[in-house]
């Protein structure tokens, strides 16, 4: 008879960032333990950030019902993939999501909103409940609500807004991360989601929405964005194991992480991260003075931000 014994392993159980969140008007980057337990990290402006990347990326799972459920696969997840979610589990989520209209009997009350992204204006909904966030997340450089009620007056009121005014309810990832490099001024800003205001001030606005304007609000100073842009010289690959990310907190909007890097000047080695590329995988410390890494690509200035890119698929 074997007198073998396997030695436990002394490897700690592997955290795996579920990506960049926004409450109460601050920025972190949330993980997940194998045993379903959540925590967070906060992303200050001007904070040391090393990652070391590890052996695997899995699935994170999907939130259903208001808690998050373990993926039963725990598929493991391409390196290149956008997000942290398999196949099957962004499936069964799409099936009670309000971004699908697949949740219409939600009670909570929603309000309707104007979303600025430099050259162009969204009209999007979100809980009342949940503030600015939504905005947050999406990375708006200013927004403000027009009105607050039931959750299939607010889808109305958007889809109105899309037919009478031409305001879509996307925009394309490369256009916003092209309307950072030139924000332009809280000022203009706030006039140009003013005068769209005065035009849906004249639409014959579905019931169930009380009319409330408010005054525009700017997103800029929250995400650590200056008045005068932000060019980074380039972009985070796809992950590697084994290789690490570095850098100090330049600025969080959206989902998108800028930091300075190591061995750079503060103008010329700004690296765009984002954070969907993080999602799943295996992720220990890392120190953050020693430069990355992981591979990196140029990024070039915008020129037609928009055409051919990739589409946000929620807002």
């Amino acid at each position: 008879m074997s007198d073998e014994r396997t030695t436990p392993s002394t490897t700690p159980p592997a955290w795996r960032p579920t990506g960049l969140t926004w409450a109460d008007g601050g920025a972190a980057l949330e993980w997940l333990s194998p045993a379903g337990a959540t925590r967070s990290s906060a992303l200050e402006v001007g904070a040391p950030l090393g990652l070391r990347v590890g052996a695997d990326r899995r699935c994170l799972g999907l939130w259903w019902d208001g808690r998050r459920v373990p993926c039963v696969a725990e598929a493991r997840i391409d390196a290149a993939a956008k997000s942290g979610q398999c196949e099957s589990c962004a499936a069964i989520a799409r099936t009670r999501s309000v971004a699908t209209d697949t949740a219409l009997d939600d009670p909570r009350e929603f309000r309707v909103y104007l979303a600025h992204h430099g050259s162009v204006i969204k009209a999007g909904i979100t809980a009342s409940a949940r503030g600015p966030a939504r905005l947050l997340e999406q990375g708006a450089l200013s927004s403000l609500f027009l009105s607050a009620g039931t959750l299939v007056s607010a889808r109305r009121c958007e889809s109105l807004l899309t037919a009478a005014l031409g305001l879509p309810q996307q925009v394309h990832t490369a256009r916003k991360r092209a309307a950072r490099w030139a924000p332009g001024t809280t000022t203009s800003r706030a006039a140009e989601l003013a005068a769209v205001v005065g035009q849906a001030a004249g639409l014959d606005w579905p019931p169930g929405q009380a009319w409330d304007p408010t005054s525009a609000l700017d997103h800029t100073p929250t995400y650590g964005l200056p008045e005068g842009g932000l060019a980074p010289a380039g972009q985070l690959d796809p992950l590697r194991p084994g290789t690490t990310v570095t850098g100090e907190v330049t600025c969080r909007i959206g989902r998108d992480v800028y930091l300075s890097t190591p061995g750079r000047t503060t103008s010329g080695g700004v690296l765009l991260v984002d954070t969907g590329l993080l999602e799943g995988w295996d992720l220990t410390r890392a120190d953050p003075a020693v430069p990355g890494t992981a591979s990196t690509s140029p990024v070039s200035a915008p020129g037609g931000a928009g055409a051919g890119v990739e589409q946000d698929a929620l807002f």
